[in-house]
């Protein structure tokens, strides 16, 4: 059992909580604009790698970095949509998703060009786990799955208790209503990158921590990222945050060696997990668990 909790759900509650700020600012875009951002994913490149760029120059940590990287995500995602999405609001959903995929291939260019292509980490001091009864915990494991919860909570705090997250949820449930009642929706679309570009900037120094920084880091959970937005229900911040816990621990617990000591998936293979959650999502409950909007 202890070898179930060290090596699979302690890794699996990283990786939700990571796939869970990542779906969170998916659901909000999607909720407030209406459209599926494919750039999400290499803005999370660009803040892990932001956040190494000022640990490297300031000789800082990587904890101390993250304020560096949502200062700089927050513009990119502003900029982006003052120059490409703002121009197409009216237009198809598709026509904004193909945008986003222009924005995506613009911003990893960048990062190759300042970057480089090749596998870096963060300095990692040498620190002794966390052991208590059997229990085996890296210290970094225990600031992510906690700082994952905090953002959670704060961002809890926003959308039920202020007024600006009130008129966030007028404009994800009717737009159209929102804008009749006086909603001022240039300001809530701005917080809403805003918010989402926090969040996905801390998802992607989270996840440089846990692994390694290569330009397609963020494309490559962004199946996933999408997978449990919409297994919590497209558009539902809470819902989103739930079905990345669902998918980081389905992950992990999926090479879990129960079949006569041999996994019941290759751990090549534990990526198709997302694909497989997202296909049976569409397929029998596409709402979500939460009723989102689809």
């Amino acid at each position: 059992m202890l070898q179930l909790v060290n090596f699979y759900v302690v890794p699996g509650l990283v990786l939700g909580a990571i796939y869970a700020l990542s779906a969170t600012g998916l659901s909000l875009i999607y909720g407030v604009m209406r459209f599926a951002h494919f750039a999400h994913g290499d803005l999370m490149a660009l803040g892990a790698y932001v956040a190494l760029g000022a640990s490297t120059a300031f000789g800082i940590s990587a904890w101390a970095a993250i304020p560096f990287a949502a200062a700089v995500t927050v513009p990119v995602a502003l900029a982006a949509d003052a120059l490409f999405y703002a121009r197409l609001r009216r237009s198809l959903p598709a026509v904004l998703l193909i945008s986003s995929f222009g924005v995506a291939l613009m911003l990893r260019a960048v990062i190759y060009l300042i970057f480089g292509p090749t596998p870096v980490t963060f300095p990692r001091p040498i620190v002794p786990p966390l052991v208590w009864e059997g229990l085996r915990i890296q210290r970094r494991h225990v600031w992510i799955i906690l700082g994952s919860a905090l953002s959670a909570f704060v961002l809890h705090l926003i959308l039920s208790r202020t007024r600006a997250g009130r008129a966030m949820r007028a404009m994800s449930d009717d737009p159209d209503l929102a804008r009749i009642t006086g909603v001022p929706t240039a300001g809530v679309i701005r917080l809403t990158w805003v918010i989402a570009a926090v969040l996905v900037a801390l998802a992607g120094v989270f996840l440089g921590l846990d692994t390694q920084l290569q330009p397609v880091m963020g494309f490559n959970v962004l199946l996933a990222s999408f997978a449990a937005a919409i297994l919590g229900g497209i558009g539902r911040p809470w819902g989103a945050a739930f079905g990345g816990l669902i998918l980081g621990l389905a992950e992990e617990c999926a090479t879990y060696p129960l079949l006569a000591g041999a996994p019941l998936l290759e751990p090549t293979y534990k990526s198709a997990v997302a694909f497989a959650v997202l296909i049976a999502t569409l397929l029998f409950r596409p709402q979500g668990l939460f009723r989102g909007m689809i």
